[in-house]
């Protein structure tokens, strides 16, 4: 049976040039606490959270990586709302700003599992890809 209902239209984040610079610049930097500063000043950029959550987890802090990308999980999804997603419907990869959001998505997924909540990790996998298949295959190969 084909779906006779129009795909909602793509979300696409605005741009956070002021986050961005600084995420640029922690990442320059290196240090943690240049990260959690990103997180400090600009609190709604998911982008910052996906980073915190990233090293955490690579430096096998689980509990506290699932903790950041939940924030910039929530954080993401106030941003899609108000820039007019109804809860389902494309959010692509290829459009930069919304790339902190499906970071998050990805490792709250990752963390979820590694964890032990196997339908919390399986929920967001699944999110993810619904938002994009790209971005599923782009931050399972990294």
């Amino acid at each position: 049976m084909q779906n006779l209902l129009p795909e909602p239209p793509a979300t696409l984040l605005p741009a956070h040039d002021e986050a961005e610079a600084a995420l640029d610049a922690a990442e320059k930097a290196g240090g943690d606490e240049a990260f959690t500063q990103v997180a400090a000043d600009h609190p709604t950029f998911s982008a910052g959270w996906a980073a915190l959550a990233a090293r955490a987890f690579a430096a096998g802090q689980v509990v506290t990586a699932y903790a950041y990308a939940r924030t910039g999980y929530h954080r993401g999804l106030d941003q899609l709302r108000r820039s007019g997603w109804k809860g389902h419907g494309p959010v692509p990869w290829s459009h930069e700003p919304n790339r902190g959001f499906l970071r998050c998505l990805y490792v709250l997924s990752r963390t979820a599992d590694a964890i032990g909540e196997a339908d919390e990790a399986a929920r967001c996998a699944q999110f993810l890809r619904d938002c994009d298949p790209a971005a599923a295959d782009a931050l399972a190969s990294n």
